[in-house]
């Protein structure tokens, strides 16, 4: 079965998630800019006009599609490399996925998903 992880994380953490992924061999991913906040409900900020509160901070979603055996390595090497300790850390969202089809080639599925010296190819050496 197919899953798509959906995580939410500090842009300054950005370059250290996509070499954690990468240290795995997570080779297919999207990343977006977003703008959001959780529990910590956003930052205040103290400029020369004086004290302001900006409640949705910008943030960066990374999404990946991948088999599920390789799923918990994706979140352990998200959750090591997006860690700081502090409020908004960030947030990951897991989900089934139905069906993939790569349009070029027409493959559907886990075909669809291979990647030359992705996770699963290292794991067959």
């Amino acid at each position: 079965m197919l899953k798509k992880i959906e995580a939410i994380i500090r842009e300054d953490k950005v370059n250290d998630v996509m070499d954690g992924l990468s240290a795995i061999g997570i080779v297919g991913l999207s990343l977006f800019e977003v703008r959001g906040h959780g529990r910590q409900g956003g930052v205040q900020l103290v400029g020369r006009a004086g004290t302001y509160q900006v409640n949705l901070l910008p943030k960066i979603q990374i999404n990946i599609v991948l088999n599920e055996r390789n799923l918990e390595a994706a979140i352990e090497a998200i959750l090591q490399s997006a860690y700081t300790g502090e409020p908004g850390d960030g947030i990951i969202f897991v989900t089934p996925v139905e069906d993939v089809i790569r349009i070029r080639t027409r493959e559907r599925g886990t075909e669809a998903m291979n990647y030359p010296g992705d996770i699963d190819e290292r794991k067959k050496k």
